[in-house]
């Protein structure tokens, strides 16, 4: 009997490890025959799992998806990593998962060795979060708009811009993008014959969805950095777009993602330096952040950044200056005067 449970989740194990085996590899994989294979499949049938075969020379077996969840078998650096996940989808930016990621971690650490519960522990104890909190999104609504995207359907929401007015939009779904801040969509919109960025909390979507469509390519080909360089260009009271005179490989990891979009000038030049585009709700904020880069740098817009910064500049040569002579006589002649005359020595 422990044979045979060994073998089983050495049989399951493989199962989830690629999508297809054949029996005869699995039969020499787990050193068994090929009817033993037919039957330890059975009992894992019997288990909950939903496992798919096919006879012939191409024939094998592929491990479904059942009616529920039945055990997963992880190895370390998975365990680790799922729990880390939950963790972090704990305090994150999906509304209602907060709660079920709690409860999910909280089945994952129960099943694991003390071994692997200390690195977790010991990541958790030694990170802090600072990441800017955006707009919550509903869970449901991400995996609405994540399963038309995986099956290629057109999706139907009704949208709010960012001015209030409210539309029923009808695109093609390509990719969510994650900023850091904000969840966003990127889809093409056959009613404006072009693409478009949309902010997953603004969208509610419709039900059931369209056609299917043939994905297009996105601009640039980068769905990320299309979706980026709009948001920098929207999600901000001020956007803004400066050359850094360094090459960008230099700057790059002082930059965070979701900070701003980082293009070189000239990819075989690196002394040409790059362009970030970014922003910020605060024209101060904006110059704080682009003084702590260590780099030198040309504001191309906004004007009113560079007005700022001349400000700033100004403030800041007064202060480097310090006191000026004439301001330093009139105060020792004052101290001077109010000092106490003292007595000779007799």
């Amino acid at each position: 009997m422990l044979e045979t449970s060994v073998r089983l989740l050495r049989l399951l194990s493989l199962l989830q490890a690629r999508p297809g085996w054949g029996g005869a590899e699995l039969a020499r994989r787990l050193d068994v025959t090929t009817r033993t294979v037919r039957n330890d499949v059975e009992r894992l049938r019997i288990l909950g799992y939903e496992i798919h075969s096919v006879t012939g020379t191409a024939g094998g077996y592929r491990l479904g998806a059942g009616t529920a969840m039945p055990p997963l078998l992880l190895d370390d650096e998975e365990a680790v990593a799922v729990a880390v996940s939950l963790h972090a989808a704990a305090s994150g930016s999906v509304t209602g998962i907060e709660e079920t990621s709690l409860r999910a971690l909280t089945k994952v650490q129960r099943m694991l060795p003390s071994r692997l519960r200390h690195r977790i522990e010991a990541m958790r104890a030694a990170t802090v979060s600072v990441a800017g909190r955006g707009p919550t999104v509903d869970a449901g609504t991400l995996t609405t708009i994540a399963a038309a995207i995986r099956d290629r359907e057109r999706l139907r929401f009704d949208y709010a811009g960012h001015d209030g007015t409210a539309s029923v939009r009808v695109v093609e779904p390509h990719r969510l993008v994650y900023t850091g801040r904000r969840w966003y969509l990127l889809a093409w919109d056959g009613d404006r014959d072009d693409w478009r960025t949309f902010r997953a909390d603004r969208v509610r979507p419709r039900t059931p969805n369209g056609p299917r469509f043939t994905p297009r390519t996105p601009p640039g080909g980068d769905a990320a950095a299309h979706v980026m360089r709009g948001a920098a260009a929207t999600a901000y009271r001020y956007p803004a777009r400066v050359r850094l005179h360094a090459p960008a490989e230099a700057v790059a990891d002082r930059i965070p993602p979701a900070a701003g979009l980082l293009t070189p000038l000239d990819p075989g030049d690196a002394a040409a330096g790059c362009l970030l585009e970014t922003g910020s709700e605060s024209l101060h904020d904006l110059a704080g952040f682009l003084g702590s880069l260590g780099v030198p740098f040309t504001v191309l817009d906004p004007p009113a950044l560079r007005a700022h910064l001349r400000e700033l500049a100004a403030r800041y040569a007064a202060a480097a200056a310090g006191p000026s002579e004439e301001a330093e006589e009139p105060e020792a002649a004052r101290n001077a005067e109010e000092a106490p005359r003292r007595l000779p020595d007799i």
